[in-house]
């Protein structure tokens, strides 16, 4: 009986690593892939919030000053990258900042949002989102995200009819959650701009 016990014992240890060393492999062979995926993504949504620049350059930055300074404004995000949006001559044009949204109705929403130097709010572009289809999907509509464009102000409010100040998002319809979410992503960015880099500080 305990030779049975051995036996199925080391045929199950040498299996299991079999297995880890084929999930090590793959996990090798698809890593680069999945990297230059990711990186491509990330730079679409650079462009797309800066439209005008020539390339992005990272900003080193303290992520955890940086959370602290998002939660003690009271917002449940998180800074996740910083890029400077260069000209074609290397001049900043105002910078790109990463946030996760951990306010999402079903999660985390990650989202790059471009602020020029001079605090003008470009818009964002979101990488990641499993929000509601039909309802906080629509966070990717232009009918909503292009509420946040062009706008110099130190913070956005949801409101669920139509706006009366230029501050003001008009909530998507059965979605608040989501729409506050991305209000509040928006707002750490500004804060966050606001504090450390307004001026060309970093």
């Amino acid at each position: 009986m305990n030779k049975q016990i051995v036996h199925d014992a080391l045929i199950l240890t040498a299996f299991t690593l079999v297995l880890g060393f084929v999930l090590a492999l793959v996990y090798g062979i698809t890593k680069p892939s999945i990297d230059a995926a990711n990186l491509a993504a990330a730079q679409a949504a650079y462009q797309e919030v800066f439209a005008d620049a020539a390339s992005f350059e990272a900003v080193e930055f303290d992520k955890d000053a940086a959370n602290t300074l998002v939660s003690d404004a009271g917002y449940s995000d998180t800074i996740e990258d910083i890029q400077n949006a260069l000209d074609a001559n290397g001049n900043s044009l105002g910078y790109v900042i990463t946030v996760t949204a951990k306010d999402g109705s079903q999660g985390s929403i990650t989202f790059s949002v471009g602020i020029k130097n001079d605090g003008t709010v470009n818009g964002y572009s979101i990488t990641d989102i499993a929000e509601t289809p039909g309802l906080g999907m629509k966070a990717q509509d232009e009918s909503f995200y292009s509420q946040f464009q062009n706008k110099v102000v130190d913070k956005f409010e949801v409101v669920k009819s139509a706006p009366a100040a230029d501050n003001q998002i008009e909530a998507i319809t059965g979605s608040t959650i989501t729409s506050k979410a991305m209000a509040n992503g928006c707002n750490a960015a500004i804060l966050y701009f606001q504090s450390e880099l307004q001026g060309g500080a970093e």
